[in-house]
This record gives C-alpha cells, sequence and structure tokens, in this order.
C-alpha cells in the first residue's frame, strides 16, 4: 500500500477539494521523509532532513556554479546517426530522436563557457536523463571540443560527470571515445592548466575507467556512487557481502582514490579557490 497515495492525498482533497497538484512533494529515498519540492529547489535538491543529495539537471548545475547562471555553449559535432542500425526492444535512431525531444539537447553532455567567482572556465557537464548520461560518440566530441576551447582560452577545464557508462549502441565506437578523450584531457595537462573532475551520482562503466578518473583534482559529492561495476554485480560475482558504503564517495576518500567530498552548497567556492590557487589569480568572493 502507497501511504502517500492511498491515505494521505485523499485526505487532502476530502479537506480542499480536487486541485491538489500531484507533484507538490518528493520522497526522500535514504530518510524517506516527504519534503515539498520548492523546499528541495531551494535547498539546491538536498535533502533538509539526512543531507541526501538528489540529482540536479545540467540546468540547476550551471546556476550553481556560473557567476549569475551566465554562460555560453560551446558548440560540438553530433553523434553517429546510428552506425551499428542497432535494435533491441526498440531502434537506436528512434532512442536518439526521443531523448533529444525529451531533453531538448543533441545529446547527453553540454559543454558551457563562463565564470566561476570570476574564474573563466570551461565546463562538461552530462545529463542522466538523456539515455542514462551514457557515452556515445557525442559525448566524445563534446569532451574533446571542451578540451579544445579550454586550450583556447588558456583556462581550467570542469568535468562533471553522471553516467552509466558507454552507449552500448554503438559499440566499439562508444569505446573508442575513452582513448579520444584521454588523448585531449592530455592535452590540457600538458599545457598546465587544471583539470578538475566533480563526480556525482553515478559515475560509472567507461567513463570511470578513462576521462573521470584523471584529473588533477577529484572531488566528490556526498554519497555519490563512484565504480566500474556495481556493487551488486561485484556481489553477484564474488558471492560476498560488500562493506557498507562500498563504492560511494566517502568510502572513495576514506582509501585514497579522490581528494575531497564536498557538499553541494560549498562547491563553487572549493573550485574556484582551487582554480585561484593553481592559476596564481584571485577569485572574487561568491556572491
Amino acid at each position: 500500500m502507497n501511504w502517500l497515495t492511498n491515505f494521505v492525498r485523499p485526505k487532502i482533497r476530502a479537506l480542499v477539494g480536487n486541485d491538489i497538484p500531484d507533484n507538490l512533494w518528493k520522497k526522500c529515498p535514504k530518510c524517506e521523509q516527504m519534503i515539498f519540492h520548492s523546499d528541495l529547489s531551494g535547498n539546491l535538491q538536498v535533502c533538509p532532513h539526512c543531507n541526501y543529495h538528489f540529482r540536479l539537471s545540467v540546468n540547476e548545475r550551471i546556476a550553481n556554479l556560473f557567476d549569475g547562471g551566465r554562460f555560453s555553449y560551446v558548440n560540438y559535432e553530433s553523434s553517429l546517426k546510428d552506425p551499428l542500425k542497432f535494435k533491441d526492444s526498440k531502434k537506436y535512431a528512434d532512442r536518439l530522436k526521443d531523448a533529444r525531444e525529451k531533453s531538448k539537447r543533441e545529446d547527453a553532455v553540454s559543454v558551457v563557457f563562463g565564470q566561476m567567482n570570476g574564474n573563466n572556465c570551461v565546463a562538461v557537464l552530462f545529463d542522466f536523463d538523456f539515455m542514462g548520461g551514457s557515452m556515445g560518440s557525442a559525448v566524445g566530441e563534446g569532451i574533446i571540443a571542451g578540451a579544445n576551447r579550454a586550450l583556447k582560452e588558456s583556462c581550467s577545464l570542469l568535468l562533471v560527470p553522471c553516467s552509466g557508462g558507454a552507449r552500448m549502441q554503438e559499440g566499439i565506437f562508444s569505446l573508442m571515445q575513452m582513448s579520444r578523450t584521454v588523448s585531449a584531457i592530455n592535452k590540457v595537462k600538458e599545457a598546465s592548466l587544471p583539470y578538475i573532475v566533480l563526480l556525482t551520482n553515478p559515475t560509472t562503466g567507461g567513463v570511470s575507467a578513462s576521462f573521470a578518473m584523471l584529473g588533477d583534482f577529484h572531488i566528490a559529492e556526498p554519497g555519490a556512487l563512484i565504480a566500474f561495476s556495481g556493487p551488486r554485480v561485484i556481489e553477484g560475482t564474488i558471492r560476498e557481502k560488500l562493506p557498507d558504503g562500498f563504492q560511494k564517495s566517502e568510502y572513495l576518500l576514506q582509501h585514497g582514490m579522490i581528494d575531497m567530498v564536498v557538499e553541494r552548497k560549498n562547491l563553487k567556492e572549493v573550485i574556484s579557490k582551487i582554480i585561484s590557487v593553481v592559476t596564481h589569480k584571485n577569485s572574487k568572493s561568491s556572491k
């Protein structure tokens, strides 16, 4: 029985009528508290009861990180239409079309240029709602375009992965993006420009096995799943129970895999300070 649907909502409607929207609140998957959407939005999509970090949209992430939410898009080439003519329960071409119509984006990454507390920065942000943020040819093109723009502007490059890994519908074309993106990232490093990775929930598969773990600085949001294979797959393979919190950001910090775990409200300040220290430029105070 769904307590919210079958009990609470009918009681409220009995008192005030039927004009109660269905999306008024959201249930926290960690503490199971009911939270008003307005309260979540005002708290950067973080549960006020247990500090669980809900997933941010690309637009919300940009507004949180860039000064005044101002930025410009960096264009990159669209993905191959359907290189393998792939079909499972649905044609890949149809999946792409549906994802583009739903997200209003060309593919799973947005590449933007703006400022964080006065520091120039190029950011490549993943959209999990676009086919699970999976890495296909277009994602590779987006990261390469971001790296090239960072080189042109002589500024830092920020990667914000939120992905289930490689896009199976593109087969080997997807796997090739691992080496292509690493090559582009290495050019940024060779130019002594800061390469910062903000690991969010989830960062898995071929994404975590390539550019996501090559940062000069690795920052993670609290409770983020960061792994190659998920815990259920590993438990099914080794037939053993994994430690509590295994593959979560706090576990990786404890075992030296990442540099810091930072709450969402502090991310802009932390990232901009890192950029300022590395580039020897003073950042403006966050507003």
